[in-house]
Formats: structure tokens, C-alpha cells, sequence
């Protein structure tokens, strides 16, 4: 049972930066994928990036392509989130998720595993 654990959310000003960032409990396999979703208060989650553990393929939602960017470190087990620009909409909890599959996935179903969630709120 793999276990992730989200950091670094807090209270941003709009147009300021965050990162956070997502442990796995153990070693995941290359053929895996970790993404990002969010969901706000009285909306559904929805997805935000995945990248893929072997070479690093990314991909993002259209809301924050350009402001967001997914990357990994193997050696940690840790996946990251750059948020850059943040916006008042971009308020949410932000869950850290694991598919143990091979192919890229972007629906909530898709993902196996999943984080506690950090909350990230965007000051206007």
C-alpha cells in the first residue's frame, strides 16, 4: 500500500508562487504515474498535471498550462508542483495521487492512490 504525503500549500498572494510537494511511502515502479488534481469548495475534483516516473513526460490541464509546472526527484520518491501565477481561482485542495499503470491517465478514476490533500489559498 503506497502512501503519499502532500506539502507545502498555504496563503499566496495572487500572482505569487508555491510548491509542493508529494512523498511516496516506498519506492514506486517506472511505469507509474503520479498526478496533481484539486478540488474547490462545491466542485468536483479535477485534474491539474501527471507526469510519468521513467522519462518525465508531463501534462497539464489548459487552466494552468504555462503557470504550473510538474517535475520528480527518483531519489526521494518525490514528485513537485512549481505553481507560478497564482490566481484567485486557483484556491483548492490539492491531492497528490498514484496510477500504477503504464498509460497516462487525467480522470480521477484512473488513480489508485491518493494523498491527504494540502489546501492552497490565493489572496486577491
Amino acid at each position: 500500500q503506497v502512501q503519499l504525503v502532500e506539502s507545502g500549500g498555504g496563503l499566496v498572494q495572487r500572482g505569487g508562487s508555491l510548491r509542493l510537494s508529494c512523498a511516496a511511502s516506498e519506492r514506486t515502479f517506472n511505469t507509474w504515474h503520479m498526478g496533481w488534481f484539486r478540488q474547490a469548495p462545491g466542485k468536483e475534483r479535477e485534474f491539474v498535471a501527471t507526469i510519468d516516473w521513467s522519462v518525465g513526460s508531463t501534462y497539464y490541464a489548459d487552466s494552468v498550462k504555462g503557470r504550473f509546472t510538474c517535475s520528480k526527484d527518483n531519489a526521494k520518491n518525490t514528485v513537485y508542483l512549481e505553481m507560478n501565477g497564482l490566481k484567485a481561482e486557483d484556491t483548492a485542495v490539492y491531492y497528490c495521487a498514484a496510477r500504477p499503470r503504464w498509460r497516462v491517465g487525467m480522470a480521477v478514476k484512473d488513480y489508485d492512490y491518493w494523498g491527504q490533500g494540502t489546501q492552497v489559498t490565493v489572496s486577491s
